[in-house]
């Protein structure tokens, strides 16, 4: 396994590109509401990245059986990840959409994503947003000169399973990313500490946990992209991109880098 390590110089390249996805999912975060159709959302965040000098890092990303064709992954309640944007597709009140969004600026990726209610929404389900968000930010917490893989992983598992009853993806999770969308090494969301590689500075990752309203089981369409819950219960996906460095983690698609609030938790 060969992991990409940046240099300061190089971060602050990606931090340009995760602003730019910061900014996109902001606003197509704005524009969620119900009546809307996801392709409506896929085509505002497109133009925005274009007219802001980037390309939309997911089109023509090589699937099992065709590319993916559009900038966003657009799931909607049991839909986990990956699910193409379309124009039948509408949001109704109580729904909760996963965009996910990527973009290149100047040959380096930033990638992350969000889960947004669609009007008013259960208790349980706000949960479940609130939980699966909080695990990212746990997760990023972790990511430390000196922590394995396991130790962000298990961040992000024993934050969740504090909460109650949920479902934590497997199978699907973080990764690597610099020069390419999906690089080495695979972060899973499950981990014991002190297990895995140790993450030193330089290493940039995509931390993104996904977590089910029910059980872990994942199906996937006959479309190829399309990851849904094989209970057919609500799943939730946060991600940002995070750097590693000497004086700690940095995110890179928040429009603010995070610092205090992770610095926050280290301290806890």
């Amino acid at each position: 396994m060969r992991v990409q390590v940046k240099s300061p110089e190089q971060i602050e390249l990606m931090r340009v590109a995760g602003r730019l996805v910061g900014e996109t999912l902001a606003l197509v975060s704005a524009a969620v509401k119900p009546g809307v159709s996801t392709k409506d959302l896929d085509r505002l965040a497109e133009e925005n990245i274009r007219s802001n000098g980037g390309i939309p890092s997911f089109i023509g990303v090589p699937g099992p059986i065709t590319p993916f064709p559009a900038t966003l992954c657009t799931s909607v309640n049991e839909e986990i990840v990956h699910c193409i944007p379309r124009d039948d597709k509408i949001l109704r009140d109580g729904d909760i959409i996963s965009i996910d969004c990527g973009a290149i600026v100047d040959g380096w990726h930033g990638d992350a994503a969000i889960t947004v209610p669609v009007g008013e929404v259960t208790p349980s389900v706000q949960k479940l947003l609130d939980v699966t968000e909080e695990s990212l930010w746990r997760g990023m917490a972790a990511c430390l000169v000196g922590a394995t893989l396991g130790d962000i992983g298990h961040a992000i598992e024993s934050y969740v399973r504090s909460q109650g009853r949920f479902g934590i993806v497997e199978g699907y999770g973080g990764h690597g990313i610099g020069t390419e969308m999906h690089m080495d090494p695979f972060i899973a969301n499950v981990g014991q500490p002190g297990r895995g590689m140790k993450v030193g500075p330089g290493m940039v990752f995509a931390i993104e946990p996904m977590v089910n309203l029910g059980k872990p089981g994942t199906d996937e369409l006959e479309d190829g992209w399309t990851v849904v819950t094989e209970d057919g219960k609500y799943s939730a996906h946060f991600e940002h991109t995070v750097a590693i460095t000497e004086s700690g983690p940095q995110v890179l698609t928040a429009l603010e880098d995070g610092t205090a609030r992770i610095a926050k938790l280290n301290a806890s």
